[in-house]
Order: structure tokens, then C-alpha cells, then sequence
């Protein structure tokens, strides 16, 4: 039997050999490309944004020394897991009684799994299930009622893992769109406005628009005011900004809403393996944009090297035209990722959210299928109108909390 020892990450001591199993990790299959990621030696940089947090580290000793051999992060926030219906039952001006529906979201404490590794030398003998029961442990301790995981649909060591082993189930099936920055601007669509919301007309927004909608994060207020938010816009037919009240007591027929994420500035990624004509074929592809804008060539940024990229996130709108709206903004972010240099921007969304058609994406760097994993923790706790949430049926849309990207 292999003797290994789980315990709490020390920052002051354990990076370096942290970074190394990351490494280690990363390595992909021959003669295929692999999507590489680099912490910027922050190795709780996904995590550190969402308090409480954790990162447990597995060690065991080899020839008299004892090395990091694997590692697991995770978070716990308070989201909504579902909706309450109820009506006013108030008497109105002429005393009749009004039975407006009032919807409510209904809220639940959710702890997430990120960043399990596990050196390759060194599976196969319980590391990682005993990291992912360690952090269950500090979930329960910590009043958390359940514990998801996202990873890849084919990700087979993973599933097998949770769905086997921890117990979790299948639970949601989002789309990460991915867009390629080009070396041209995107023109904004016509007789459309755009105007950036200040945190507390953006927050306003989200709670009365979007609060009952699947895993929307209760401290929505900490993620605007986040250093890394880069502001959130909201887009509609010409016109001037009514202001926050104005507009969610009198709503234009169409609008569209999202807030940007700065990623680059805690991680980066980079994609290894690439044959060296596909490098070449993408770099004249950049350089003919460069130099004829005007063409709007959808040129291949450079991927081959660390990148940066922006994150999407509080997607939504509504009516006939809100698909336009949201290209809109779609098109403005793209613009300010050029602007600040970097490579792609990226969303994810429910995979039968209706404005999923009007977000532009490349298929071919995008994931139509990723796989969230979700279990509940403890018994005990009152069940309520959403029942246990790991049994409901998905939403039409889901809120993505980009602390955690």
C-alpha cells in the first residue's frame, strides 16, 4: 500500500512544486494538439475571487523527501437553485384584490470542485478520490448542501471518478462558445445603442431580470464590483439610457445585456502541438487582415503562444429583437478584446438558451457538449418547492459565475 498524506496548501512553501505537477499534467497526447494552461504563478488564482476557499494538496515521500504529487481547489457561494411563484393578494386603488405573480428565487449553499491533478506517475491508488472527499469534508463543515464539478464530456477518468466513485450525477450540459479575435474591428449592427451600466444600475438589473435563474451567484454585488469586471453593457434600440429605474419599470420591446470578464489577468492559455503549416496558414491569415481591414478576414489569432482572453458572462435579453441586441454586444466585445490585447473571448451558456444562435463563435474551438456533475451532500435539509435539487430538469438558461472560469 502507498502511503500519501492529504493536507491544506501553503502558499509561502508549495508553489513551485505545485506549478510542477500542473506541468506534469498537461502533457498531451502525442501527435495531437493540447490546450496548455499557465497560473502566472498564482496557483489559487481561480479560486481566490469566491471566499470561502480551499486548495488541499496530496504529498508522500520518495526517497526521504516528500513531494506534491496531487491537488484539488475548491469554493462555496450561495446561488439560486430555482424559482417560487406567488401571488400579491393585495387590494389595488379600487379594491379589487390583485393577483399579480411574484417570482422569487429560491437559494441553495453550492461548494465547487476545480483544478483536481494528479500526477501521472501517481494514479491509480486513491490520490484523488481522497482529495475530493478531504474538500467534501471542509463543504460539510462549512454548511454546504451540494458540490458540483464541470469537466469534459469525454473526460472518462473524471466522470468515472465522480459519477462512480463520489456518487454525483449528471446534471447539466452548458456550450462554451469560443470566438477568435481578429486583427479587424466588427462592425456594430445598425440603429443599435450601447451604453455601460454603472455596479449599481448593472446589479439592479441582474436581481430583478435574471436573480431566479440556475446557479446565479447571491453576491452578484462582489463580482461587479470585482477588479477583473470590466463593466457591464446593455444594448437596445437607438435611444438614450433612461436610467436603471426608467428601464425595468418601462422596458424597450428589445434588449440585450452582458458583462465582461478580464481572465487574462490571472491566467493564460496556449495551445501546444500544432503542426507547423497549420501555424503558418494562421499567420498569413493575420497578416492579410492587418493589412486589408477593410475585408473583414477572419483571420486566425496567434494561439500557438500564451494568450489571453475575456470572458462573457450575465448573457441575456429579452424580446423579438434581443438576438440582435445581444450580437451587438457581442460585436463591443469583441472590439475591447482587440483593444487589450487578447486572443479569443469566450462564453458559456445552456445549450437550449434562445439566444444561443446569436452569440459568434468558432465550432471548431468550442465545446457544443461540457459536462457538469452535481451530488448532495447531507440529508436533513428542508427540501422546499425546488425538492432535491440534483433531480430537477435543467432551466432554459443557466448563470456561469466567471470568478470560476
Amino acid at each position: 500500500i502507498t502511503a500519501f498524506a492529504v493536507r491544506e496548501f501553503d502558499l509561502n512553501k508549495d508553489c513551485k512544486e505545485v506549478e510542477e505537477v500542473e506541468r506534469r499534467c498537461e502533457v498531451g497526447p502525442a501527435g495531437m494538439m493540447s490546450l496548455f494552461t499557465d497560473l502566472l504563478g498564482d496557483p489559487i488564482c481561480r479560486i481566490r475571487h469566491s471566499p470561502p476557499y480551499l486548495m488541499l494538496v496530496a504529498e508522500m515521500e520518495e526517497e526521504g523527501e516528500k513531494k506534491i504529487v496531487g491537488m484539488v481547489r475548491g469554493c462555496i457561494k450561495t446561488v439560486s437553485c430555482g424559482r417560487k411563484l406567488f401571488r400579491n393578494g393585495s387590494s389595488n386603488d379600487d379594491g379589487e384584490n390583485d393577483s399579480t405573480k411574484i417570482t422569487t428565487p429560491i437559494y441553495a449553499k453550492v461548494a465547487s470542485i476545480l483544478g483536481l491533478r494528479v500526477c501521472p506517475s501517481h494514479r491509480r491508488i486513491g490520490i484523488g478520490l481522497a482529495l475530493v472527499k478531504k474538500m467534501e469534508a471542509w463543504f460539510i463543515h462549512n454548511g454546504a448542501e451540494y458540490s458540483y464539478i464541470t469537466t469534459e464530456k469525454d473526460n472518462q477518468a473524471s466522470l468515472n471518478l465522480f459519477l462512480l466513485k463520489c456518487n454525483y450525477s449528471k446534471f447539466r450540459t452548458p456550450s462554451i462558445l469560443v470566438r477568435p479575435v481578429h486583427a479587424h474591428r466588427v462592425k456594430i449592427p445598425d440603429r443599435v445603442a450601447i451604453f455601460e451600466l454603472s455596479h449599481q444600475e448593472a446589479e439592479s438589473l441582474y436581481r430583478a431580470q435574471f436573480s431566479a435563474t440556475e446557479f446565479f451567484p447571491h453576491d452578484i454585488d462582489r463580482v461587479l464590483n470585482n477588479k477583473l469586471n470590466l463593466g457591464t453593457y446593455v444594448s437596445m434600440p437607438n435611444g438614450s439610457w433612461p436610467g436603471s429605474g426608467r428601464f425595468l419599470a418601462d422596458p424597450p420591446e428589445s434588449w440585450a445585456v452582458v458583462s465582461i470578464w478580464n481572465c487574462k489577468e490571472i491566467f493564460t492559455l496556449e495551445l501546444k502541438g500544432a503542426p507547423r503549416t497549420l501555424q503558418w496558414i494562421a499567420k498569413a491569415t493575420r497578416v492579410a487582415d492587418r493589412s486589408l481591414p477593410f475585408l473583414g478576414i477572419p483571420s486566425v489569432p496567434q494561439l500557438f503562444k500564451p494568450f489571453g482572453f475575456h470572458f462573457l458572462y450575465g448573457l441575456g435579453g429579452r424580446g423579438p429583437r434581443a438576438g440582435r441586441m445581444l450580437e451587438a454586444l457581442c460585436a463591443h466585445a469583441h472590439n475591447l478584446a482587440k483593444e487589450m490585447g487578447c486572443a479569443v473571448v469566450a462564453t458559456e451558456v445552456a445549450s437550449r438558451d434562445p439566444l444561443r444562435p446569436a452569440i459568434p463563435h468558432w465550432k471548431r474551438l468550442s465545446c457544443e457538449e461540457d459536462a457538469w456533475c452535481m451530488k448532495r451532500l447531507v440529508e436533513g435539509y428542508s427540501d422546499g418547492p425546488v425538492g432535491d435539487w440534483t433531480y430537477s430538469q435543467p432551466g432554459v438558461s443557466i448563470f456561469v459565475d466567471p470568478r470560476e472560469v
